[in-house]
């Protein structure tokens, strides 16, 4: 099964109307409908500012040797961040295992 991304709208009568041309073959086609949301976009902004403004919780050590690796404030991997070893790893599976 072949899956698109289409962008559409719903008229006043409660039809769809797919506002891009769709390059498909003709035949029956199985339609999963997601609603835009605002309010969805803007709760998950306000709750990464809430996760933001949480202090960090400092972990405490007996072994001062190892209190300044702990101290250091660390900068979070961006979400978009790739991992070229990562992606080698999954290239070599995926042709090891015929994926």
């Amino acid at each position: 099964m072949q899956a698109y991304k289409l962008r559409g709208k719903i008229d006043a009568t409660g039809n769809l109307v797919v506002v891009e041309p769709v390059n498909m073959p003709p035949g029956d086609v199985e339609i999963i409908v997601l609603q835009l949301a605002d309010p969805v976009k803007q709760a998950s902004a306000s709750e990464s500012a809430i996760e933001l403004e949480t202090p960090k919780k400092k972990f405490k050590t007996n072994v001062k040797a190892f209190q300044a690796l702990f101290d250091r404030d660390a900068v979070p991997e961006p979400l978009d961040f790739e991992d070229p070893d990562k992606q080698a790893k999954w290239e070599y599976l995926k042709e090891k295992h015929n994926l």
